[in-house]
């Protein structure tokens, strides 16, 4: 072979290895809905992850229905690179809206949702990933009942209402809180929500019913309302380096830092954790009443502390923090045995921070009872209970500077007072009598605010926190 023949070899080798190089090197994309569309309808949003080391020059999607496809985005993401191209890139985020309103020629039915990529690089390699979906331009309805719904800030009702068309969820909205639905006993189409006007909210907040569906549609009805604003009592707390040292030690013994430092923490942070794990237990919740009487407030119990007082903390004569107890203090006598408010199911019986030893019972429907700072804790996760049923003993865990129950109720994760709950009249004409084929047991009229039980009790001195 002559030389210039092999020059010219060496030439094209030189030349071609370094694109043979970049074609191998050259990736596909890993492409993944976040998450996977159900349903689109007039616009619905779509999100794709995108993941590429090189990045993407082009992403476009489509909507195929009867072998057609149909464009609803195309971008254009990135300038085109064939040979120097970046590298590593993270994974990106891609969103955009998909429906009627960008695709007029799909119909209500079955359809699929394609998108395409293709690499930031000298291959240009085109992947996909596809979904099949409903397309549903029909918004669904709802229809509220026609009763008298007088609700207490803070407390608690119940409204009935009858969705149709395509919907997949469905309950109330109060403000920025949102309570699910269940069906309605004896009915078919009849759906029930019980609610929570929470103490947190403006007085002007309008709850509302909604239903959605997975296409993005949403609509809501208004119901007849008459709200009772409730001013909350504001406190003063002492606290002292005793009490600090207790409590800063007992939930979190290896923090460092002064006193202070830490009590801040566990009663701002730790207190926000807390109240988020009790939320979530919301999803223990049974999907049927699991009680039949009202519902008893602990016996010979006096009320140290109200639902919702606004407690400023102060240390050494001077304010250090402020929140807000969701809950009654009910003291009695050291290491009284603390019964279940009502019939139900162990959903959580462990420390759980600044509310100590800890019990969450679950009554049904969203509806649980909550038990703090005791000493001993007698039941376990699963285990059903009974009302009036000893679960453990009153102590001074957690957040606790004495001997006292923490109670409270929440309802689908949100704190309500319990006084309405311990009331049978109120639980017959705002709850019972709404629900068919569901009575109440015991009607006696519970105590509009609790007070101390008419026997008197010897009870443990130091201050309830």
């Amino acid at each position: 072979m002559s030389k210039p023949v092999i020059a010219v070899l060496i030439l094209a080798v030189l030349l071609l290895l370094p694109l043979a190089v970049l074609l191998l090197i050259s990736g596909h994309t890993t492409l993944a809905f976040d998450p996977a569309p159900a349903a689109v309808g007039m616009v619905t949003p779509v999100h794709v992850k995108l993941t590429n080391p090189h990045g993407v020059r082009r992403v476009t999607a489509f909507i195929e229905q009867n072998g057609t496809r149909n464009a609803v985005q195309e971008t254009l993401t990135a300038p085109s690179r064939l040979f120097f191209w970046r590298k590593h890139l993270p994974p990106a985020d891609f969103a955009f809206t998909a429906g009627k309103e960008k695709a007029p020629a799909i119909k209500d039915g079955k359809a699929r949702l394609i998108v395409q990529t293709q690499s930031n690089d000298l291959r240009g390699t085109v992947d996909e990933i596809a979904a099949d979906i409903d397309v549903i331009t029909r918004p669904p309805s709802v229809l509220a009942d026609s009763l008298q719904h007088y609700i207490n800030q803070g407390g608690s009702e119940l409204v009935l209402f009858t969705p149709s068309g395509y919907w997949t969820e469905a309950g109330v909205r109060v403000g920025k809180y949102t309570f699910r639905s269940f069906p309605k006993p004896g009915s078919k189409t009849e759906r029930f929500a019980l609610f929570a006007f929470p103490w947190d909210l403006s007085p002007e907040t309008i709850p509302v019913v909604y239903v959605r569906n997975p296409a993005g549609s949403e609509v809501t009805a208004k119901y007849w309302f008459k709200l009772f604003p409730k001013k909350f009592r504001k406190r003063d707390l002492d606290i002292n380096d005793a009490f600090l040292e207790k409590v800063d030690t007992q939930i979190d013994g290896s923090a460092t830092g002064d006193l202070i430092t830490r009590f801040l923490k566990l009663n701002g942070e730790m207190r926000r954790q807390n109240n988020q794990a009790l939320a979530d237990l919301r999803l223990k919740s049974a999907d049927r009443f699991l009680w039949t009487t009202t519902f008893q407030q602990m016996m010979n119990t006096k009320v140290e502390s109200q639902f919702a007082d606004v407690r400023s903390y102060v240390y050494r004569g001077k304010k250090v923090d402020e929140q807000v107890h969701l809950g009654f203090d009910l003291s009695s006598v050291k290491n009284a045995p603390v019964p279940a408010a009502n019939d139900g199911k162990i959903v959580f019986a462990e420390n759980l921070g600044i509310y100590g030893n800890c019990i969450v019972v679950d009554h049904g429907y969203g509806l649980q009872s909550i038990y703090g700072h005791l000493s001993r804790i007698d039941v376990k996760p699963g285990e059903s209970v009974t009302k009036g049923q000893t679960m453990g003993l009153s102590g001074s865990t957690g957040l606790a500077g004495g001997d006292h129950l923490h109670f409270s109720m929440q309802l689908d994760g949100v704190q309500i007072n319990p006084v309405e709950w311990w009331d049978g009249h109120w639980i017959h004409d705002r709850i019972q009598s709404k629900l068919s084929g569901e009575t109440i047991q015991d009607r006696e009229a519970g105590p509009q605010e609790p007070t101390p039980h008419p026997k008197s009790t010897k009870r443990r001195g130091g201050k309830r926190r």
